[in-house]
């Protein structure tokens, strides 16, 4: 009788085991398919980059540096291979742009020009769409760190390998520009 207790509770607890294995894997497979959804957008976005720059480099001759910060951050975030690689060098693109953007204040024709106008819609459209997967992807990676974190479940994630990951946030000096109160013009 107590054999048979035994084996029950030792069935028990590895079918237990097996699905707090499996949810983890199921947790780390989301963050994968919620950043393959990021990188379609950004895909996009890399091909929307060298329009952009090609287009305002005919108004603003002068801003080099901008352009080059530009160009340097979209190679690196082209060739990035892991998660947590493109996650840094996406932040690090994203800055990039977000300066441009501040260079761009100074030519009031360029913003006139019809070009620019659809290249900024499309681009700004894709921002907001790589702002939703950006979402997705942080909710599935807090989701996989609770998991990996709490009791019992933080046993089997270091037993096989799993770890806290990185959520995909906004650059720091882009935070800092997110802390002033914008300016309004009319």
């Amino acid at each position: 009788m107590s054999l048979i207790i035994v084996v029950v509770v030792v069935v028990l607890l590895l079918v237990w085991g097996v699905s707090l294995y499996n949810n983890l894997v199921k947790l780390r497979n989301n963050r994968e398919n919620a950043f393959a959804n990021i990188d379609v957008q950004l895909k996009q976005r890399h091909d929307l980059v060298p329009q952009l720059v090609a287009t305002v480099k005919g108004y603003a001759e002068h801003e080099k540096e901008v352009f080059q910060r530009v160009t340097e951050a979209r190679a690196a975030a082209m060739g990035a291979t892991s998660v947590n690689d493109k996650v840094q060098a996406e932040n690090a693109l994203t800055g990039a742009l977000a300066g441009l953007k501040v260079s761009l204040e100074a030519y009031p024709e360029l913003k006139a020009n019809e070009n620019f106008l659809q290249l900024q819609n499309e681009l700004s459209d894709i921002e907001n769409k790589l702002a939703a997967v950006r979402r997705f992807f942080n909710s599935a990676t807090r989701e996989l760190n609770n998991a990996v974190q709490t009791f019992p479940s933080n046993i089997f994630a270091k037993m096989f390998g799993f770890q806290k990951e990185p959520m995909f946030e906004v650059p720091q000096e882009e935070r800092s520009m997110l802390d002033k109160a914008p300016e309004v013009k009319f």
